[in-house]
């Protein structure tokens, strides 16, 4: 890299202001939604820090039109604290007007696009040029097609919608790669999908989704963090490099349980599998449980799930294990137990899940234990 490197950070789908209540408790939630704006912070100065020259916004910077006081003050203040930084802001489906409203004037380092049009913005002396267009669900296949870039140009584009191979579908914000491929592109800035991807675009180009900056839930695990680009706009060449920058690690984990016969048991491995993995107290897990168990194993998963809480910021367990009836063990059991287990055996219309469960079911009412 020459001494002219220009530093970018590439991020998306903050959602700052999620409410996130479905997945935790309301408290833990508003501390969450709190952290997000941290990390928004952080990042800024970790951009600061590194001397990075520009922030990319690929969308989804708020999660709904309705932003609270904090949200709009963390970006606002933390765009102008940073003049030395320009930020590229592109709007996301999840976007509204409500930031932008807000602003009595617009930072001089705060750059914006337009619906369905092409807008362009030139750094290092006009050697790096930042495109880019909102898409607003009635995306027409002439707006990709009619993107011109210089060539001579290291060229970024800056778009929020879904990947796709084929042209977009009436009223979703689909990205239909095959018409962006040699355009000139040198790296195609993605939002949208909260996991981080990147491939090659065409010979000349790659795509890149950055993910999402943190995790909200048990359907965002994994690292999140943002993208950090280092270009040489006289080679057009470009270093790129995945952060991890969550507050949270968010994982699931599936424990096989195959075998098991009581909750002691359960337990136990759930315990190994936790001490194998080695989480930080700060993490939110999920533990799946996995594999066959007889129906009358029994799986307290509340108590196990109350019992694991003081050691994780936050701990859910699912059950997925399917279940397992020796139905010779009943052949011959003249109980009424084993009555019950005949007659349900017998039915046509269960498949052999449901009889499972319906077996399960009964033979806990039958010893006088509560269905669960």
């Amino acid at each position: 890299m020459s001494e002219n490197t220009i530093k970018l950070i590439h991020c998306a789908d903050l959602h700052l202001d999620a409410r996130m209540t479905s997945q935790l408790p309301r408290e833990k939630a508003r501390e969450r939604r709190a952290e997000l704006l941290h990390t928004f912070d952080r990042m800024l100065d970790w951009a600061q820090e590194h001397r990075v020259d520009a922030i990319l916004i690929a969308g989804d910077l708020f999660d709904t039109k309705n932003i609270s006081a904090a949200a709009k003050n963390t970006v606002r203040e933390g765009i102008l604290a940073h003049p030395d930084i320009q930020f590229f802001y592109l709007r996301g489906n999840h976007d509204a007007d409500g930031f932008l409203g807000s602003l009595e004037e617009l930072p001089g380092n705060l750059k914006l696009f337009e619906a369905q049009q092409w807008l362009t913005y030139l750094l290092a002396q006009g050697r790096v040029a930042v495109t880019g267009a909102e898409l607003c669900g009635e995306t027409k296949e002439r707006l990709f097609s009619s993107l011109a870039l210089d060539g001579d140009r290291f060229n970024i584009v800056l778009l929020h919608g879904q990947e796709a191979d084929s042209a977009p579908r009436e009223g979703a914000e689909v990205i239909p790669l095959r018409l962006l491929k040699n355009r000139g592109i040198d790296y195609l800035a993605l939002g949208h999908i909260h996991a981080y991807k990147s491939a090659p675009l065409d010979a000349r180009g790659v795509y890149c989704y950055p993910g999402c900056l943190e995790g909200r839930g048990f359907d965002e695990c994994g690292l999140h963090g943002f993208v950090y680009l280092e270009i040489d706009p006289e080679q057009k060449t470009c270093r790129k490099e995945f952060v991890p920058f969550a507050r949270r690690q968010i994982c699931r984990l599936e424990v096989d349980v195959t075998g098991c016969a009581s909750g002691a048991q359960i337990a136990a491995l759930v315990r190994e599998r936790l001490e194998k993995e080695g989480l930080s107290p700060e993490s939110l897990v999920k533990i799946c449980l996995v594999g066959q168990v007889d129906i009358s194993c029994e799986k307290n998963l509340d108590f196990l799930e109350k019992k694991l809480e003081p050691e994780f910021y936050c701990v859910r367990l699912s059950d997925e294990t399917t279940l397992q009836v020796d139905y010779g063990r009943f052949a011959l059991d003249a109980s009424l137990k084993g009555e019950f287990v005949r007659l349900v055996e017998q039915a046509q219309d269960l498949s052999a899940g449901e009889k499972a469960e319906v077996i399960r079911c009964g033979i806990r009412a039958l010893s006088g234990e509560e269905p669960m």
